[in-house]
């Protein structure tokens, strides 16, 4: 075989190797699948043994979070205060333990505005800031985005049978997840909203809503020993907003003009690319657990 033929048809093989291995949606599958599965076994066994220490594992997950939003903003020329975000954020978290609400209001209040000051001085005193407005807003925006979202996970782990419905709330994302990927893998042909992302169909939605209002019917009933309808009004209200939590993440990276956010994970991306569904879906899991059970 002539050279060059030989090196199509390397190329061609290298090509059909690397797509043996990559999902419809663009991911390297087994290495997704591995880390997936293993962070979910490790979850369960920290929720279920050691629920206190779920909190210093989110919290540290969310730190890293924030550092990648607010690199990836950076990069992208919007000059987030980093620092105040980072440690700001680690407070707006973490005071939920001890404090509870008040205690995360306050630190999300005082980073706001310890932000602005940054801002507004990193050039000193004698140089009038650039895009002072639009920074400030997308480090808010940031703040409330990832740490003030997340520490609606505290307050759910901080109920009576916390632990049991924050795993709940975590299965529940699972279930959309999976069943929006088998669903529109198998059966997608109607894009969704293909201007932001053109791999999410209608029919992977209806797939999520499936699985999750199943999860949710079992979980309900039987870890937290309650009305199944709960647990069918749990699993739609984290459909929705998943699936809107996994578009806001998206239309932020179609602006940015980036893939992910992260490089942490194999076959996922970043942390953030892992946070984008469960940041909305704790807050509403803290909302119609509080108020129902």
């Amino acid at each position: 075989m002539p050279t060059g033929a030989a090196s199509a048809a390397s190329s061609r093989s290298a090509a059909s190797s690397g797509a043996a291995k990559s999902s419809k949606a663009g991911r390297n599958l087994p290495a997704a699948l591995a880390v997936g599965l293993g962070l979910g076994l490790s979850l369960i066994a920290i929720l279920l043994f050691v629920p206190t220490v779920f909190i210093g594992v989110a919290g540290a997950a969310i730190g890293v979070a924030t550092w990648e939003v607010a690199k990836r903003l950076r990069e992208a020329d919007v000059l987030v205060p980093r620092i105040p975000l980072i440690v700001g954020g680690q407070a707006v978290f973490w005071l939920g333990w001890p404090f509870g609400a008040g205690g995360v209001a306050g630190a999300f209040a005082a980073t706001t505005l310890i932000c602005m000051v940054w801002r507004l001085f990193d050039h000193g005193l004698r140089t009038a800031p650039r895009n002072f407005l639009r920074d400030t807003a997308i480090a808010v925006f940031t703040l409330a985005w990832v740490p003030l979202l997340a520490s609606f996970a505290v307050l759910l782990l901080l109920e009576p049978d916390g632990n049991l419905r924050v795993l709940t709330f975590m299965i529940l994302v699972v279930c959309s997840d999976v069943g929006g990927y088998v669903a529109g893998v198998l059966f997608g042909k109607h894009p969704m909203v293909p201007s932001i992302s053109p791999k999410k169909s209608w029919e992977g939605f209806a797939g999520s809503l499936v699985f999750a209002v199943i999860g949710g019917l079992l979980t309900v009933t039987l870890l937290l020993d309650a009305n199944s309808m709960i647990g069918v009004l749990l699993g739609v209200g984290l459909v929705l907003v998943a699936t809107v939590g996994d578009l806001i993440e998206s239309q932020i990276k179609r602006e940015l003009g980036i893939k992910d956010m992260g490089t942490m994970l194999p076959g996922h991306g970043g942390i953030m690319d892992r946070l984008d569904s469960m940041l909305p879906s704790a807050f509403v899991s803290w909302l119609v657990l509080s108020t129902l059970l």
